[in-house]
C-alpha cells in the first residue's frame, strides 16, 4: 500500500465531517485515524497542539489543521464536480458565506445547542439570534437548488453539518420554520450517497492498529 495522508477526525464534528466530504469528492485516500475528544492520542497532539479535529498530516509531514484548509488542498489536487468553481459565485464569495456561518452562527448555535455550558446563556435567544443567517440561506435557496447554484459547492458542504447540528436540537421546531428550501436542501445532502460515505462508524484509533484507508486508493 502506498504512503497515506494521515487524517485525524471525529464522526459527528461538523468541521470533520466537511473535511472528510472534500477528500471523497476529490478521490483522496487517507488514513483516518477516530479520535476520542475526551482521550486525545498524543500523535494527534504532536501533530497539532491545537489537538482538535481535523487534523491531516500530508506524507511529506506537512500539517494541514484547519478544517477548510483541507478542503481546499484535497480541492486543489483534484475537483471533479466543480466545487471551487460554482456556476453562481466565486471561491471568494463561498468563503465569505462560510465564514459566517464559521462565525456568528456557530457562536449561536453551541449556546442555542449546549445552554448550560455558557454562563448566562438563553438558548431561545441564540436560537432567534442563528435563525437570521439560516433565512439568508434559504432566500438563496430559493433561487437555485444549492447556495451557488444548482449543483453542491464547497459552501454547501461546509456549511450543511452545522445546520444539520442545527436542525437536530429541536427537530420539530426547525419542521415547522418557514424554511421550505433550506430543509429540502438539507434532506437531499443528508441523503445523498457522499454523505453516507463520510459518515461509516470506526472504533477509536490507538497507535498499532491496522490502518483504516477512508476514500479510494
Amino acid at each position: 500500500m502506498p504512503m497515506l495522508p494521515i487524517l485525524y477526525s471525529f464522526r459527528r464534528c461538523p468541521f470533520a465531517m466537511r473535511a472528510r466530504f472534500a477528500l471523497l469528492v476529490s478521490g483522496t485516500a487517507c488514513e483516518l485515524r477516530e479520535v476520542v475528544l475526551r482521550d486525545k492520542p498524543v500523535a494527534l497532539r504532536e501533530a497539532s497542539p491545537k489537538a482538535t479535529v481535523p487534523v491531516l498530516v500530508d506524507v511529506d509531514g506537512t500539517v494541514i489543521d484547519e478544517s477548510l484548509a483541507i478542503m481546499r488542498w484535497a480541492l486543489a489536487q483534484r475537483d471533479p464536480q466543480h466545487w471551487l468553481t460554482p456556476s453562481g459565485g466565486t471561491p471568494d464569495d463561498m468563503l465569505a458565506l462560510v465564514a459566517q456561518c464559521d462565525g456568528g452562527f456557530k457562536r449561536h448555535l453551541d449556546r442555542y445547542k449546549y445552554p448550560n455550558r455558557y454562563e448566562g446563556a438563553d438558548a431561545l435567544w441564540h436560537r432567534a439570534e442563528a435563525a437570521a443567517f439560516l433565512d439568508g440561506l434559504e432566500t438563496r435557496l430559493r433561487g437555485s437548488r444549492h447556495l451557488f447554484g444548482d449543483a453542491p459547492a464547497l459552501a454547501d458542504m461546509a456549511i450543511a453539518p452545522f445546520v444539520r447540528q442545527f436542525a437536530q436540537v429541536d427537530a420539530a421546531w426547525f419542521a415547522a420554520a418557514p424554511w421550505p428550501a433550506l430543509s429540502a436542501w438539507l434532506s437531499a445532502l443528508t441523503a445523498s450517497s457522499l454523505w453516507a460515505s463520510a459518515m461509516p462508524k470506526f472504533p477509536a484509533w490507538q497507535p498499532g492498529d491496522a490502518v483504516v484507508v477512508f476514500g479510494d486508493v
